[in-house]
């Protein structure tokens, strides 16, 4: 993958359309379009392989329609170019986060210093539940 090659593709191919939005604004809400909705098409993404497409169409299933394209909606702002820059950075973030492959997790053993602290402790609870018993047959 390809920062600078990715984001230009991004900015290139993204199509937008605009929408009335809730929230913020009093009166100019329902005069002004404001939300965006970024249409992406996975197959325009230039700077990644054919896999990391194929892990994109894995992570990000949730974004994707049947048309095989990244969607996704901003409504933050008041300003319809705000809100227009707040998508392309969301959406290079999620493509960006969804190609990243996890690190593999090396198993690793107990110490024997945290084996003998769980033994000790255990030892301890014993003589305590131990103590209780005894004094309850007692009476």
């Amino acid at each position: 993958m390809t920062p600078s090659i990715l984001r230009e593709s991004i900015i290139t191919n993204a199509q937008f359309t605009f929408a009335r939005s809730g929230g913020k604004g009093g009166q100019n809400v329902n005069k002004v379009n404001t939300k965006v909705h970024l249409v992406l098409p996975l197959a325009s993404i230039a700077g990644i392989t054919e896999e990391e497409r194929i892990r994109l169409r894995a992570k990000l299933a949730s974004l994707i329609n049947s048309e095989d394209c990244l969607y996704l909606d901003v409504d933050d702002e008041r300003f319809q170019e705000v809100n227009r820059k707040i998508a392309l950075a969301r959406i290079e973030c999620r493509i960006v986060n969804a190609l990243k492959v996890p690190k593999k997790r090396k198993k690793t053993k107990p110490t024997k210093a945290s084996k003998e602290r769980r033994l000790k402790l255990k030892k301890i609870k014993s003589e305590i539940k131990k103590s209780r018993r005894q004094s309850f047959y007692m009476l």
